[in-house]
């Protein structure tokens, strides 16, 4: 098990299904964490069972709510050693002719304007201090464009590309930017819109979380600008 011994952990999408898990991962590997989400209500049993952790409310499409939120860590925290983007959205929609710009921005907005916000705004403070871990949530559609799933697919491909560039930016500076790839994930949610799936091929969400605390360990200190795919038996 990999060891974060006091680094500080900004988490976004907290309250989610791997939000939590990552969370718990963090915690276990002895890190100090800040829990985002746009509800902080959302948060209270997490931050209650997670020793140390603070709680804090963004709405991640608005750079203003970003910049407030990251200089209330900063504050609270005194420093942010690893960001993990963890918020994001799917739907399926309509073929792409049909698509309205509504359900195009807002996928665009969840996946990818929020990882931007966060990066543009968390760097900094790396910067500042000499060092950082970024670990971002694409997904394994991604890489290939499926029907009536074109938002979600560009969103998430371009969470690839943003994750590349940050990468190539700062590989000199001691700051990895990485990506996961999601296969299905085991939640409640997908159990409920797939019951008939065979639910022992999915990845549960601690393990998703493993491969994101790696990533934020010093094992991974010469892993930059990956996007690892994380499938299981999906």
């Amino acid at each position: 098990m990999p060891t974060l011994d006091g680094r500080v952990v900004l988490i976004t999408g907290a309250a989610g299904n791997l939000g939590q898990a990552s969370a718990r991962a963090f915690a276990t590997a002895g890190a100090r964490i800040a829990l985002v989400d746009h509800n902080l209500d959302a948060l209270t049993g997490l931050q209650a069972e997670i020793h140390g952790s603070a709680a804090f409310a963004a709405d991640l499409i608005q750079p203003e709510s970003v910049a407030a939120m990251v200089a209330q860590v900063h504050q609270h925290f005194g420093r942010i050693d690893v960001l993990a983007n963890i918020a994001g959205g799917f739907t399926m929609g309509p073929a792409v002719h049909e698509t309205p710009d509504r359900d195009w921005d807002r996928m665009l907005d969840l996946n990818a304007r929020t990882v931007f916000n966060t990066c543009r705004t968390v760097i900094p403070h790396m910067l500042a201090q000499g060092s950082g871990r970024i670990i971002n949530v694409a997904a394994r559609a991604a890489l290939e464009g499926k029907a009536h799933m074109a938002p979600y697919c560009v969103s998430k491909a371009a969470v690839i590309t943003l994750t590349e560039s940050l990468a190539a930016e700062h590989k000199d500076r001691d700051i990895t930017v990485n990506c996961i790839l999601p296969g299905t994930l085991d939640t409640p949610q997908n159990r409920a819109a797939m019951p008939d799936q065979d639910h022992t091929q999915w990845v549960p969400p601690a393990a998703l979380a493993d491969v994101i605390l790696f990533l934020a360990s010093d094992a991974a200190r010469c892993v930059t600008g990956a996007a690892v795919p994380v499938y299981g038996r999906s």
